[in-house]
């Protein structure tokens, strides 16, 4: 409760200096004896960014399934501050230019100097999505990222899209990682299901032994090519995961943390069937939620997306085990915080070489830009817009992501802002024909992966966004039942008709194509400016009242 009086309050009074505003979001005196500090999702984003939550996550209703008043309402934060900015899409244009970018690694650095300070034990982990969201990653296979995390101290990663630079890069970079331990409990080999990475590690915090298990994506083979890493195994391994928590509390551990990249409705579900884990630290699904939710003993959480937030979990731990906890998650305002100077001077260093290719200016945006939603986003809508035009398309298709930074109104669309929604290994555009009863399968087996009522088979990101036709959904029914009038040009699409439909982001084998962001900087150059762009969100059928949709 006193963390989220700390939240609700924060507001960055008019009088109020920067250094105060920051000295009562970020100085808290220590708690207990073991001090976590969390960070996932960050999507190679060096710099600070501005980052816009969704406005649609549906769901049951209940944390993370809140957005914009509703979240406000349930976490008792005061509308109009600076936590109602950092946790909510509400006023983002007005908000955004008022309480400026937040995340990067500068300023990253300088808080957990500043939180490092007072508790010099704690431990720094990262949940994974980090080698990967930008042009500079991809071009180093996130060897610029893996430099960063260094440099931040961090002690502890997993992983998800880190594994789509393929198996052999993943095993080096592992091994430049040093000091940094990479965990991964849930990845075997395929034949003889070894363990391929460390499962888990038990580190001695101010004489109590705490084991952090790592929980990589489950679904990468799934949601990915698995031609990259073909002779992997994934899936949650819940009951090896049971046993593993019994091997490390038998070894003396007084607290178990899982390290997951499972999603949060994942870490739910998996904190209600596994017994003896204390608190599980999310990523996956970019969710920044203000207080744990607790679930028997264990208590859940998500640290956002981009480098916005950092978890502070302290614990009072004994020999019997945790005795107590404080939770807090702190906005990463770069205002507040000043550049650290040598985090600062390596990123310049590593962006050196690309620097006049990340700037060239492609055109300007008169709109808000952002992706983060279940359903299509005024960034994917540029996509979608480009696969139309550049490949004389009927229907286009953009992948579900979650990750990408948002532009404000005004700003100049660079090279570098195409490749932060774009960047990815397998970036190929396609162009193919699907009948209508095709699109239709297409679109039922994608929403299953969000809406399944059954966690462990929600295996996806968000809905795939489709650009011009338009149809309903009903979240809440069954696979086959849930999409419906699906009309292209106000003409309902027939089953057996043949539709021109580009994409990109295949994940079979052998598909060739120039890449996404070559088309999207061509249709850039040519419109130099881009008016605001209307959302085309399907028709939402069933949600009622529900608290995730705005």
């Amino acid at each position: 409760m006193l963390a989220l009086a700390t939240a609700a309050g924060a507001s960055l009074r008019p009088r109020q200096s920067e250094a105060q505003a920051a000295a009562e979001l970020y100085d808290a005196p220590p708690f207990g004896n073991v001090s976590l500090l969390h960070i996932t999702d960050v999507h190679a984003q060096l710099l600070p960014v501005h980052f816009r939550e969704p406005s649609v996550n549906l769901g049951d209703g209940h944390p993370p399934h809140l957005v914009g008043d509703a979240f406000l309402r349930h976490y008792g934060i005061a509308p109009g501050t600076s936590a109602a900015h950092a946790f909510t899409y509400l006023d983002f244009p007005a908000a955004a230019q008022r309480y400026g970018k937040t995340g990067g690694y500068a300023h990253l650095a300088t808080l957990v100097k500043r939180l490092r300070a007072s508790r010099p034990h704690a431990l720094l982990l990262d949940g994974g999505d980090s080698w990967q969201g930008s042009a500079t990653a991809l071009w180093t296979q996130g060897a610029d990222m893996i430099g960063a995390q260094k440099l931040l101290g961090v002690d502890y990663m997993t992983a998800h899209w880190e594994f789509t630079y393929g198996a052999e890069r993943m095993l080096a970079a592992v091994k430049e990682l040093a000091p940094i331990q990479f965990l991964a409990q849930n990845v075997r080999t395929v034949d003889f299901e070894d363990p391929v990475f460390t499962p888990y590690a038990i580190r001695e915090v101010n004489t109590m032994p705490i084991a952090i298990i790592g929980q990589a994506f489950p679904y990468t083979p799934i949601a990915h090519p698995r031609y990259r890493f073909p002779d992997w195994s994934f899936g949650i391994q819940e009951t090896r995961l049971q046993k593993l928590v019994e091997d490390v509390r038998a070894k003396g551990a007084k607290a178990v943390v899982l390290l997951s990249h499972n999603g949060m409705d994942v870490d739910l579900k998996l904190a209600a069937r596994v017994r003896g884990i204390d608190a599980i630290l999310g990523g996956h699904t970019h969710d920044g939620v203000p207080a744990p939710v607790v679930v028997g003993k264990t208590l859940v959480t998500n640290a956002g997306s981009h480098g916005k937030f950092v978890t502070m979990l302290e614990l009072d731990v004994g020999p019997g085990g945790v005795r107590g906890y404080r939770y807090r998650l702190l906005p990463v305002f770069a205002s507040l915080l000043p550049a650290d100077d040598a985090m600062a001077a390596y990123i310049e260093r590593a962006r050196e070489p690309y620097a006049s290719k990340l700037s060239e200016v492609l055109a300007q945006t008169e709109g808000l830009l952002y992706r983060r939603g279940n359903f299509n986003g005024t960034f994917d809508e540029l996509i979608l817009r480009a696969l139309l035009a550049e490949k004389n398309a009927q229907i286009a298709f953009s992948p579900g992501f979650r990750w990408g930074p948002t532009l404000l109104p005004g700003d100049a669309i660079t090279a570098e802002d195409v490749m932060a929604q774009t960047a990815i290994t397998y970036p190929q555009v396609t162009v193919s024909e699907f009948t209508g009863a095709e699109i239709k399968a297409l679109l039922e087996d994608i929403a299953d992966n969000l809406f399944n009522a059954d966690p462990y088979l929600q295996q996806g990101g968000d809905m795939v966004r489709v650009g011009a036709m338009t149809y309903a959904i009903q979240p809440a029914a069954r696979i086959g039942g849930r999409v419906s009038d699906m009309r292209l040009a106000g003409r309902p699409l027939e089953a057996d008709k043949r539709y021109k439909v580009a994409g990109w982001a295949p994940v079979r084998e052998g598909v060739s194509g120039e890449p996404v962001w070559e088309v999207v900087g061509r249709y850039l150059r040519a419109q130099k400016r881009i008016p605001p762009l209307p959302v085309n969100r399907p028709r939402l059928e069933g949600v009622g009242r529900n608290p995730g949709f705005a």
